[in-house]
């Protein structure tokens, strides 16, 4: 079976971190997304807010780093949950639980260099350096290496 979301939207508020009582972290947040299409007539267009939570690390992680309006990219699976609201209806409530968190924007507007805890944003995303042509990769000793002869056709295993 298969339950995967990727989204892409903005933060309709800033997220909202608690500790259950183990200690254990968990963000609550919605997001924004744009509809593909434009109604008839529209003049805006149509976005749907989709409640979304995160867990331990990336729970800590979209609540320093995202806040209203902030662009993000998330990937997790959808989860439904039933429950009795105040007038004892029976209710759904549908849910993205977030595995995954990416920033999707540039840095925050006026040069913003810190999270909303005063800690400086990650500068750049890690540098790694293209290996350069007619660079060989070394691995162990082939000293006792042997070519095998396949003239014959046949495999040696």
């Amino acid at each position: 079976m298969l339950n995967r979301v990727i989204l892409m939207g903005r933060l309709v508020a800033d997220p909202e971190l608690r500790q259950t009582t183990s200690g254990i972290s968990v963000a609550t947040f919605r997001i924004a997304v744009d509809r593909n299409y434009q109604a008839k007539g529209a003049t805006e267009k149509q976005a749907d807010f989709i409640p979304c939570v995160a867990w331990r690390q990336t729970a800590e992680f979209i609540s320093r780093y995202f806040a209203k309006g902030r662009m993000i990219a998330l990937e997790g699976s959808l989860q439904s949950r039933n429950y009795e609201d105040k007038t004892g209806q029976k209710r759904t409530a549908y849910e993205v639980i977030v595995d995954q968190a990416y920033f999707a924007d540039s840095k925050p507007a006026g040069g913003a260099q810190t999270d909303r805890s005063g800690i400086p944003f990650p500068t750049e995303p890690p540098h790694f350096e293209e290996p350069q042509r007619g660079n060989s990769l070394s691995v162990g000793d082939f000293g006792s290496f042997e070519e095998v002869d396949t003239d014959d056709g046949d495999l040696p295993f």
